[in-house]
């Protein structure tokens, strides 16, 4: 059976199925959740610590900071480097608004390059165009699930004597040239939003650092600037992990790489779906020096977009536009005008992401793939 007469799946096909994930391993989580309502140890504590532990030892990396969220890890690790007001940040300004707003929100300023139009990722060879003597960091989001050139950032950074912190809220497991993410920056800031990868039942963070000093100034900050109760010796905020998203994370972790080696083969068959259609649809690329984890499967559509997804809506098919408005354009920065960075603009104009979880099927994809076709007038 080809693509175009593939049947109707049996159920109803999900974005990100985390329904589907949770039933699988039930007991387990259900367990853990009962575990810590019954200790009362419901804020950090020893399931936190487990957490941290364990994503310690998986990523290799000395220090492993649980935080609130994703948006609270970028900005502690800003804060943790004591980012000034007028103080330059370079980073994509193809992403999620909260890479930037961290910044903008330490009244920091955003500093944006292009993306390489094959990766979507920072292109590292713009990068040192834009450093000045206000520049404090290299902020690189491994988008999608594919690492960014570590290699290259690392190397620049370096030279001007600037901080790294790797963005990697969609890469948990991914590698640059046989390196865990989150290992290779200064510091890493991880998102468990229930969409991800490996994701809690809620918000969840974390910062991850070989650098004591940061790892202490990060623990410091998070716990509203306090090393000991009631003493407060640099401002701080409150973000602190809960001991029952610890606990589902902890249950979840040893699946992990499993996971990501679903959703690989899940995005080699999409490749291979569309691999005779490839003058009307650009499939994802992976440099060789990545280990992709496919947080997102995004093919161009050049043109065809708008009917695609029209067509997607009318047969109940769920997608996705990342990210519709570029960041130079968004109206809460109001920095940047079109035609700055065309490659982003280009994507923005461009990209569609498709169902992409551990869960999905042969049968689902073959069904996807077909009404995207078919909304192509295939």
């Amino acid at each position: 059976m080809s693509v175009l007469e593939a049947e109707i799946p049996t159920k109803q096909i999900q974005m990100v199925d985390v329904i589907g994930q949770y039933r699988r391993y039930q007991d387990e989580i259900d367990g853990a959740v009962l575990e810590v309502l019954r200790s009362g140890k419901y804020i950090n504590g020893p399931y936190v610590q487990k957490f941290e532990s364990a994503m310690a030892e998986y990523l290799g990396v000395r220090h492993a900071i649980a935080c609130a969220s994703g948006t609270d890890a970028l900005q502690l690790a800003l804060m943790a480097i004591d980012l000034q007001p007028g103080d330059e940040v370079i980073t994509t300004p193809f992403t999620f608004a909260a890479t930037t707003e961290t910044i903008a929100l330490l009244r920091g300023k955003p500093v944006y390059v292009d993306i390489d139009p094959k990766t979507f990722n920072l292109d590292v060879e713009q990068i040192e165009s834009k450093i000045t003597p206000r520049t404090r960091a290299i902020l690189p989001v491994h988008l999608f699930g594919q690492a960014a050139d570590m290699t290259r950032i690392s190397e620049i950074a370096r030279k001007h004597n600037l901080i790294v912190i790797e963005d990697a809220a969609q890469a948990v497991g991914a590698k640059w040239d046989g390196k865990m993410v989150c290992g290779i920056g200064d510091m890493a800031s991880i998102s468990f939003y229930p969409s991800k990868n490996l994701g809690a039942f809620g918000d969840a963070g974390m910062v991850t650092t070989n650098d004591d000093k940061l790892a202490h100034a990060i623990r410091t900050i998070a716990n509203h600037g306090s090393e000991r109760a009631y003493y407060h010796d640099r401002l701080g905020v409150n973000s602190r992990l809960d001991g029952i998203q610890a606990a589902i994370l902890n249950v979840k972790l040893p699946y992990l790489d499993e996971w990501n080696a679903a959703r690989s083969r899940a995005a080699a068959m999409y490749s291979v779906l569309f691999e005779d259609y490839s003058e009307l649809v650009q499939t994802p690329f992976v440099d060789d020096r990545a280990s992709m984890i496919w947080h997102q499967y995004s093919i161009i559509l050049s043109p065809g977009r708008e009917q695609v997804t029209e067509h997607l809506r009318k047969v109940g098919i769920p997608h996705g536009v990342y990210y519709r408005v570029p960041l130079h354009l968004q109206k809460a920065y109001a920095d940047g005008k079109r035609g700055d960075f065309p490659n982003t603009e280009f994507a923005a104009d461009h990209i569609l992401s498709l169902p992409m979880h551990s869960e999905l099927t042969n049968e689902e994809m073959e069904y996807v793939v077909g009404h995207v076709l078919e909304g192509l007038g295939v």
